[in-house]
């Protein structure tokens, strides 16, 4: 090979043939590491690719290359392309319909170089990552997945971003279990298994081949597929656990047995899959609710068009009896909306002009026109999906610890077990075939689906329950900690209350009640803050003036400059800062704030010209929420910047703690201090509620809320209801229920049969049923949460 010149340090890659498993990787890596001016040398037996950086003033490359092929790896440079090849792409993976399949695939591609972020889901069976293809092309990529048993289907959005909501698609159609590769897997071991027994019958001479005959072809398949897990770094699958206890059964001459473990096998990951189905079915049919068409609005004129197509903005007519085809608001038109099918909602709600509307939702009896504020890729719906999706790579700190402990007890079992195989004949005298059996025995044994298994899909089935009831979790990790919290703090305005205070008493003090109003609303206008729109309400076909120089001053004042004069409307507080205010109009204020309203004091300059009260009615069920929630053992504490008068008087008839006059500082003090003591949840729904949120264990945001509290919080109530924060509490606990069960079902069956396996009492065949129980006893016990309804 002719070398042209290179500068020091000059970055090189290689095509290497014949480096291609993970010995002769480490051969390579061990040679070039001691060699002078080479540099980071980095290998990949998968892609056969060399990387490093080289000086050529201390190694010639002729020299390099001359020592690989010394070694018997014959190198060729690989010329650099201009630049990264990076892009993003998404993939319908087939056959990865369990958490043990997700926990494969992931595995294998974050070791391929250049797979940037990878993130999986059995759920909706999808593989998204971020590909150099520098580094390894997407056809590497591709056959790496077919390698192991999960060929890929590119998705159409193949350069969505990982990570970010696509658009909902057509379901795949679930085929029938026969026509399934492991469906048809069961079929042919179950027929070879049949035919092997006939013939023992007809010709017991011939039974033992006719046996090992059915054996070694049904595992077949199985070790291919552990063969390319372990050059691909994950030896220690369950393939390769079934595959060395398959072929050692025949070894020992249990080719009957050897050949049953097959075919059990085989039956179990059928049932596994069957199973999972059904929580995959629930996501289907979720993204089967939006519609696929719009009737889009052009003047008087409708269109339909794809919903795909539809642009924030634009306006659709929905028919009485249509679905809504996109998140959007009323511009025109009344009707009652079942929201049930997306927020879980169980009545019809009413909707007029100005009203939320969500993607999915039918529309039971008017006409009304729509304006789109999310696109396809970015509604409700969509949201959920890619929230059940993010769910399984964002972990439960339980799913995270038997990862990390399945990692090192696989390998630890297998040599358990092959230390049982060798060390009492060798030792002790005893026969040789007898302990190779209960070796093989306690490989089958060791296997850890069950285990792995018992957290992802309880907790898959748990946000799946969750998503039908309007409560929307994002990941493993949220889920279990919203069910320890022992304090929950709730923001007041919009989250205990309805968020549509009014205007319910104006008190003239040096100015006539009308101009108390213009000019408190002349002050508000622009504002979108909750007591500023109660006041634009109350001032509704009045003359109101321009405001100039209008500012806020955080949790205290609007100040404005109306027709010359410095006005502004604030907290009493706020204006015993500027001047002291009268006695007889403190008592007034007073009277007011005992009767659990706002008030707010109309300023020119330091001197009142009135007061204005306000108050914003508890949501319907918030008292039975709270109520719900000491009963289930969790403290429950309003924080709000509202007057300590109001939020006593609102506290009081909630039966809640209650701490008032907070800025959002404060909010964050008493987290921090609050979470001293325990866990703490924080419910709110405003910006000023986000850092509060974020400083929590759980953020919890309201679902009529600011897009900054939803993408802050770690959970959101698609309900308007207080109740789904009792609800999230009792799903998280129904779910960390269900997780210790399927922790105790699989270790107890292992820990049975281990014992009754040494003692002789039981063999192949239930060691394997033992796993394959366990992984079916788990998956049935998860998707009983799919029917979770709170009490």
């Amino acid at each position: 090979m002719t070398a042209s010149p290179s500068t020091p340090g000059t970055p090189l890659r290689y095509f290497v043939e014949r480096m291609d498993c993970a010995d002769c990787a480490r051969t390579v890596q061990s040679a070039l590491t001691r060699l002078p001016g080479v540099g980071d040398p980095r290998v990949n037996f998968t892609t056969q690719t060399l990387s490093l950086t080289l000086d050529e003033t201390q190694l010639p490359r002729e020299k390099l290359e001359h020592t690989l092929r010394s070694l018997g790896y014959p190198p060729v440079l690989e010329n650099a392309p201009a630049a990264p090849a990076a892009q993003t792409l998404r993939y319908f993976v087939n056959n990865m319909d369990c958490a043990d399949c997700a926990n494969k695939v992931q595995g294998v591609v974050s070791r391929l170089p250049g797979a940037g972020e990878p993130k999986v889901s059995f759920t909706t069976q999808t593989l998204s990552l971020t590909l150099d293809e520098t580094k390894t092309s997407r056809a590497q990529l591709e056959q790496t997945l077919r390698s192991i048993g999960y060929p890929p289907d590119l998705q159409e959005d193949a350069q969505a971003t990982p990570g970010t909501p696509s658009a909902p698609r057509p379901a795949r159609v679930e085929l029938p279990w026969h026509q399934t590769s492991k469906g048809r897997n069961v079929l042919l071991t179950g027929a070879l298994f049949a035919l092997a027994f006939v013939l023992s019958l007809v010709a017991p001479s011939f039974a033992f081949y006719a046996y090992a005959a059915a054996t070694l072809i049904g595992v077949w398949p199985l070790l291919l597929k552990a063969v390319a897990s372990t050059r691909l770094g994950e030896p220690f699958t369950i393939n390769t656990l079934i595959s060395v206890a398959a072929i050692g059964a025949v070894a020992i001459g249990e080719a009957a047995e050897g050949a049953l473990v097959v075919f059990l096998f085989a039956i179990g990951e059928l049932l596994e899959n069957v199973a999972a189905g059904r929580a995959r079915a629930g996501i289907q049919a979720l993204a089967a609710l939006a519609p696929k068409t719009a009737l889009l609005l052009s003047g008087t004129q409708t269109q339909e068009v794809p919903v795909e197509s539809l642009q924030v903005g634009q306006l659709v007519r929905v028919q009485p009896g249509g679905r809504v085809p996109a998140d959007g608001t009323i511009t025109e038109g009344n009707s009652n909306l079942d929201d049930s099918p997306v927020t879980g909602e169980s009545v019809p709600v009413h909707k007029s002009t100005g009203d939320q509307v969500y993607a999915g939702s039918i529309n039971t009896d008017g006409v009304l026109t729509v304006r789109v504020d999310r696109g396809a890729s970015d509604n409700t719906i969509a949201r959920i999906i890619h929230l059940v999706e993010e769910a399984e790579s964002s972990k439960a700190p339980t799913a995270r610890f038997l990862d990390r402990f399945s990692r090192w007890y696989t390998p630890a079992a297998m040599a358990v077990a092959f230390l049982f195989a060798v060390i009492p004949p060798l030792l002790f005298g005893q026969d040789w075939n007898e302990w190779i059996y209960k070796g093989v025995a306690l490989l089958l044994i060791a296997c850890p689906c069950a285990l792995v298994l018992s957290v992802p899909a309880a907790v898959t089935s748990g946000i799946s329950a969750g998503a039908r009831q309007g409560l929307l979790i994002k990941g493993g990790a949220a889920l279990e900690t919203i069910g320890s919290v022992n304090t929950i703090a709730f923001d007041k305005t919009g989250t205990l209350t309805e968020n549509k205070p009014q205007v319910t008493d104006v008190i003239p003090l040096s100015a006539s009640e009308q101009d108390v109003v213009t000019l408190a609303a002349a002050v508000e206008t622009g504002s979108a803050h909750p007591l500023a729109k109660a006041i634009l309400d109350r001032a509704k076909g009045q003359t109101i003036l321009t405001a100039e120089n209008a500012r806020a001053i955080p949790g205290k004042a609007v100040t404005a400059t109306v027709g010359g004069r410095t006005l502004a409307v604030g907290s009493p507080r706020y204006a015993q800062e500027l001047a002291p205010v009268a006695p007889d109009v403190l008592g007034r204020i007073e009277v007011l704030e005992h009767q659990g309203k706002t008030v707010v004091v109309l300023l020119d300059g330091a001197a009142p010209l009135g007061l204005l009260a306000i108050r914003d009615e508890p949501r319907a069920h918030a008292k039975a929420a709270i109520a719900k929630l000491t009963a289930l053992g969790v403290r429950s504490v309003m924080l709000t910047g509202d007057n300590a008068r109001t939020g006593h008087a609102i506290a009081g008839d909630l039966g809640l703690d209650v701490e008032a006059e907070l800025m959002p500082e404060d909010k964050l003090r008493r987290i921090a201090e609050l979470k001293r003591s325990g866990k703490v949840a924080m419910v709110g729904d405003g910006i000023n509620d986000a850092p509060a949120l974020a400083q929590s264990d759980v953020g919890i945001a309201m679902g009529g809320g600011t897009d900054v509290a939803l993408e802050t919080a770690d959970a959101a109530l698609l309900r308007h209801s207080v109740m789904g924060v009792s609800d999230l509490v009792q799903l998280s606990r129904a779910v960390m229920t269900n997780i210790r069960q399927n922790v105790t079902f699989a270790l107890g069956l292992k820990a049975i049969f281990l014992v009754t396996t040494l003692l002789g009492i039981t063999g192949l065949w239930p060691a394997i049923l033992s796993d394959t129980g366990a992984t079916v006893l788990v998956t049935a016990n998860a998707l009983r949460l799919l029917r979770f309804r709170p009490s």
